[in-house]
């Protein structure tokens, strides 16, 4: 998934610049809060098939700034193939995607440049350090003040001593960590995560969960596919159930967890 989109914006002709105010805020994320656009990302009836078995089925999303939104599901429910649609690493059959007020089926390379994507794969070179990982991708986005931003991200994830260590020697926690760092170097709009949480201890989950809420507290909108909703109700404002391509339930997070559908709740939360 992310290789088909770091391969399209390393080729687009827009990419542009990211400048960083003082105090760490994006100008291009304060520049499209700023907007009309009530909602950071709008998706309708999105349909996705592969062949003729259909993935996703007619999905609505909505994030609004500083929301933080939980996608649950058991396995094969679309959660993965959803998150690439809207990464834009997948392109639909049907329905509309706007991130950011871009509509994003028209303008796919514009829409990237707002989104941050960790997936199941970490897509760090092995026998690339830490931070000539991060510089290759901050150049890639065009990110400004890059060597500052690579420390803030660093120091954010706890690996600031590890910076010259190459990714291939470290655990495989240490390698997500750097892939959530690398998801926010250029202070994305817009944060998709597919179990991020994939590999990391219970700090890490929490240093991980602090660096979500503070990006929600700043405008950000996010969503974090997982099969723990326990996890992730903990920080999440709304919570999405898909089953077989459709949505199923999409409400408060926490009556979520008090809900009276006991098949969808373990649906949900056992795959």
């Amino acid at each position: 998934m992310l290789s088909e989109i770091i391969s399209i914006v390393a080729q687009s002709p827009n990419r542009s610049s990211q400048n960083f105010e003082p105090d760490g805020r994006s100008i291009a994320l304060d520049s499209a809060l700023s907007t009309q656009h009530s909602a950071l990302l709008q998706a309708r009836g999105l349909v996705r098939r592969f062949g003729m078995a259909a993935a996703l089925r007619g999905v609505d999303v909505e994030i609004a700034p500083g929301e933080q939104v939980a996608l649950l599901g058991p396995n094969g429910a679309g959660k993965t193939t959803l998150i690439r649609v809207l990464a834009t690493g997948l392109r639909p059959d049907a329905g509309s995607l706007t991130i950011g007020g871009i509509d994003a089926r028209r303008h796919p390379d514009r829409a990237r440049h707002l989104v941050g994507v960790v997936g199941h794969q970490t897509f760090l070179y092995g026998d690339l350090t830490l931070r000539e990982n991060l510089r290759f991708y901050g150049r890639l986005y065009g990110v400004t003040d890059l060597e500052t931003r690579i420390e803030a991200v660093l120091d954010q994830v706890g690996l600031s001593s590890r910076s010259s260590d190459l990714a291939r020697t470290l655990s495989r926690g240490m390698q997500q960590r750097c892939s959530i760092a690398r998801a926010t170097l250029h202070d994305p709009l817009l944060l998709l995560l597919d179990e991020p949480e994939t590999g990391l201890d219970e700090a890490a989950q929490r240093t991980l969960g602090g660096i979500l809420h503070d990006r929600a507290n700043r405008g950000g909108g996010i969503l974090v596919a997982s099969h723990r909703a326990e996890w992730v109700r903990g920080f999440s404002d709304r919570a999405i159930v898909l089953r077989d391509g459709v949505v199923t339930t999409d409400g408060d997070a926490l009556a979520f967890g008090r809900s009276a559908d006991p098949p969808v709740a373990a649906a949900a939360i056992h795959g």
